[in-house]
C-alpha cells in the first residue's frame, strides 16, 4: 500500500467561510498552507448559505454614513447572549471583525456590499435598524476556471431553473412584481435570458450571488495564493506526537488528486473547519428536544457535515459539550418531493413575513408571530409542540393563505403567478381546499380551531393590526414583508377561497454548540488544558453568540473573523502570539 506525506505548516480541515478565511489569512503571513475536504466540492454550508456577515463597525456601513458604535455592539451582544456572555470572545470577534473585511478586501477577490438589513431584535437595547450586516458581492465564478466544477452548488430549492436570487431582497422585489410592472418584466426577462445562455454553454448558472458568491471568491483567493484544496479527501484521524498535535490522517478517494492514505505533516499545527454536527445523527438525536420528543427534522446543510472534527477532536482529548438551550441556528423547513421517492429541503426565509400568511399548529391556533427571525420562529415552535397534548410528538406547523395572496407572493416553494400550482398539489406539497373546514380536513389540523384562528386574525387584519403577536412592530419584521401593502406591510386578511396549506417542520442552518476553546481558537481537552498544534473555528468552535440569533450573517461574520484571528496567532501577528513560526515549503513524499 502507497503512504503519501505531505509536509506544511498548516492543515485546514474544511473548506467553509472559517477554514479558507483562516487558510487565506495564514498563508498571506508566510505559512505554507493545505486544505483538506472530504466531499468532492468546495464550499462547505457557506456555499448554501446567504452570504451574509454580520460585522458590526464595518467599513461600508461608515461610508454610508451609518452611525454606530461598538460599545451599542457589544451591549447588544451582552443582551442577546445572555448567560453565555464570553467576554474575551465577544471583544476579540468586535475588535477583529471590521480589520477582518478590510484584510479581505485590500488582499484578495472577497468583496462585499452593504445591505439594508436590520438586527434580528433591533428594539432589544444595542440593537441596530440598518449598518452591521454586510453581503458578499455578487460573482462570476468562470474566474475559477477548471475548478468552476468544484464549486458546491447553490441549494437546488432556493433557484429557479437554476437561477439564484441576491439575499439582498432586490432581486425577489422584481420577479414579484414583473406581471405589475414594466421595469420589473424588463429585468427579469434579461436575468432568464441571460441564465439560459450560461445553462446551454456552461450547464449552470455563473453568475453568483449570496453564500454561493462568497464560497466561489474565497476559493478563488486560496487557490490564487497556490494553497491546494484537496477535494474527495476525508480527514480521518488526528495525529499527534507525545502532547502535541502535528498532522492529520486522511484518504483520498478516486476523483482525488491525492489517492489512497495521506499524511499530512503539519509543523504549526491543524485547523478543523468541518461545518459542525448538523447531520451527525446520534449526536443531535440526544441534543435536539424535538427529536428527543420524537419529532423529525430535516437540515439543508450539507450531508458531509457529520461532526468530524469534533469527533476527532474528542478522540485526542478535545471538550465537546452540549451547553445552550437552543444547539442549532433554526430554520423552518418543507420537504419538496422530487418524484423519486426523496426530497429537497426548503428554508422558508422570505414567505412568513408577507401579508395574509400565517402559521399554525395541528390545534389551528396560531404559536407566534410569524414574521419574526427563522430561528426565533423555530424556538417557538419547538416550545409550543413540546407541550401539546398530541400522540403524533411532531414537531411542525402550517402555513395558510388565500388564493390572491398565493397568487401574489407563492407560498414555499409554490412559486407566484404564473407560475401553475397543480404539480405541487399533486405530489402533496401543497394542500388546497374550497373552504377552511376542506382545507383543514385535507391537511389534518383542527377544523374548529383553525376556522377560530382566522376569524379572530381577519378581524384585526381587516385594519392591518394583530393584537395577538404584534407583526409589523419591528424594523426586521418589516424588512422582508411587502413595503407596498398598506397600512401594515405584514398583515392582511384571509378571505377569498380557494386556501392553501403547507407543512413545515424544523430544520436548521448549522449548530452552535461545538468544542471548547481559547479565544484565538486554541482546543482545549476536559481538563480545560489547551492541546498543543490543534485548533477549531467555524461551526467546529463553539459559537460566540451563545445559541442565539441576533442578526442577519451572525454565523458567516464570526467564523470569517475568528478564521482570521486563528490564522494570525498560529503565524505570531498581533496581539495573541505564542510562538515563532519559521516559513517551510511544503513538500509530497511517497512511500511504499
Amino acid at each position: 500500500m502507497t503512504i503519501t506525506t505531505v509536509e506544511t505548516d498548516l492543515v485546514v480541515i474544511g473548506s467553509g467561510a472559517g477554514g479558507l478565511s483562516a487558510a487565506i489569512t495564514a498563508k498571506k503571513h508566510g505559512l505554507d498552507v493545505v486544505v483538506v475536504e472530504k466531499e468532492s466540492v468546495f464550499g462547505g454550508t457557506t456555499a448554501l448559505s446567504g452570504g451574509v456577515l454580520w460585522i458590526p463597525g464595518n467599513s461600508h456601513a461608515k461610508k454610508a454614513g451609518v452611525k454606530d458604535s461598538l460599545d451599542e455592539s457589544r451591549i447588544y451582544m451582552r443582551n442577546e447572549t445572555g448567560q453565555f456572555f464570553d467576554e474575551a470572545a465577544v471583544d476579540t470577534f468586535l475588535k477583529n471583525g471590521p480589520e477582518m473585511v478590510d484584510f479581505f478586501e485590500s488582499e484578495t477577490c472577497v468583496k462585499f456590499i452593504p445591505t439594508l438589513y436590520p438586527d434580528y431584535h433591533p428594539d432589544v437595547a444595542g440593537g441596530a435598524d440598518i449598518g452591521r450586516s454586510i453581503l458578499a458581492e455578487p460573482f462570476d465564478i468562470r474566474e475559477l476556471g477548471v475548478n468552476m466544477k468544484r464549486l458546491r452548488p447553490p441549494l437546488k430549492t432556493i433557484t429557479f431553473i437554476g437561477m439564484m436570487f441576491n439575499s439582498s431582497n432586490a432581486d425577489l422585489k422584481h420577479f414579484f412584481q414583473a406581471t405589475k410592472s414594466l421595469t420589473s418584466a424588463i429585468y427579469v426577462a434579461k436575468r432568464l435570458v441571460n441564465h439560459l445562455k450560461e445553462l446551454m454553454l456552461f450547464g449552470r448558472g455563473t453568475q453568483v450571488t449570496s453564500g454561493n458568491a462568497l464560497a466561489a471568491r474565497l476559493a478563488k483567493a486560496t487557490l490564487d495564493l497556490g494553497i491546494p484544496i484537496y477535494t474527495s479527501t476525508p480527514a480521518k484521524e488526528i495525529l499527534k506526537e507525545g502532547q502535541l498535535v502535528v498532522g492529520v490522517r486522511a484518504f483520498g478517494g478516486q476523483a482525488a488528486e491525492l489517492k489512497g492514505e495521506i499524511l499530512f505533516k503539519a509543523r504549526s499545527g491543524v485547523i478543523l473547519a468541518c461545518g459542525g454536527f448538523p447531520q451527525d445523527t446520534k449526536r443531535i438525536e440526544k441534543i435536539y428536544p424535538h427529536l428527543v420528543r420524537g419529532g423529525e427534522h430535516f437540515s439543508p446543510s450539507p450531508t458531509g457535515n457529520t461532526g468530524d472534527g469534533i469527533g476527532m477532536a474528542e478522540a485526542v482529548g478535545g471538550k465537546f459539550e452540549a451547553r445552550f438551550k437552543q444547539a442549532s441556528a433554526w430554520m423552518p423547513i418543507s420537504k419538496v418531493p422530487n418524484g423519486d421517492g426523496t426530497f429537497g429541503a426548503f428554508p422558508h426565509l422570505v414567505d412568513r413575513y408577507k401579508p395574509g400568511v400565517i402559521g399554525v399548529l395541528k390545534n389551528g391556533r396560531r404559536f407566534t408571530n410569524e414574521s419574526n427571525s427563522y430561528h426565533d420562529v423555530g424556538e417557538a415552535m419547538i416550545a409550543a409542540c413540546a407541550v401539546m397534548e398530541d400522540e403524533s410528538k411532531e414537531t411542525a406547523m402550517w402555513l395558510i393563505c388565500d388564493q390572491p395572496t398565493i397568487k401574489k407572493y407563492g407560498l414555499g416553494y409554490a412559486k407566484p403567478a404564473p407560475v401553475p400550482l397543480g404539480a405541487l398539489i399533486k405530489n402533496g406539497y401543497l394542500v388546497k381546499g374550497l373552504s377552511l373546514e376542506d382545507l383543514a380536513a385535507r391537511a389534518g389540523i383542527d377544523p374548529a380551531g383553525l376556522q377560530a384562528t382566522i376569524a379572530h386574525y381577519n378581524h384585526g387584519a381587516l385594519q392591518g393590526e394583530d393584537p395577538e403577536f404584534a407583526r409589523g412592530s419591528t424594523a426586521f419584521n418589516r424588512y422582508l414583508a411587502d413595503a407596498n401593502h398598506k397600512p401594515n406591510p405584514c398583515v392582511a386578511p384571509i378571505l377569498q377561497a380557494p386556501f392553501y396549506a403547507l407543512k413545515v417542520i424544523m430544520g436548521d442552518l448549522g449548530t452552535f454548540d461545538g468544542l471548547r476553546t481559547t479565544t484565538v481558537g486554541e482546543v482545549l481537552d476536559r481538563n480545560n488544558q489547551v492541546i498543543e498544534g490543534l485548533y477549531a473555528v467555524g461551526n467546529d468552535r463553539e459559537s460566540v453568540m451563545g445559541g442565539n440569533y441576533p442578526a442577519a450573517g451572525i454565523t458567516l461574520g464570526p467564523n470569517m473573523t475568528f478564521g482570521y484571528v486563528t490564522a494570525r496567532h498560529i503565524a505570531g501577528v498581533g496581539s495573541f502570539v505564542r510562538q515563532e513560526v519559521q516559513r517551510k515549503e511544503f513538500s509530497l513524499i511517497e512511500r511504499t
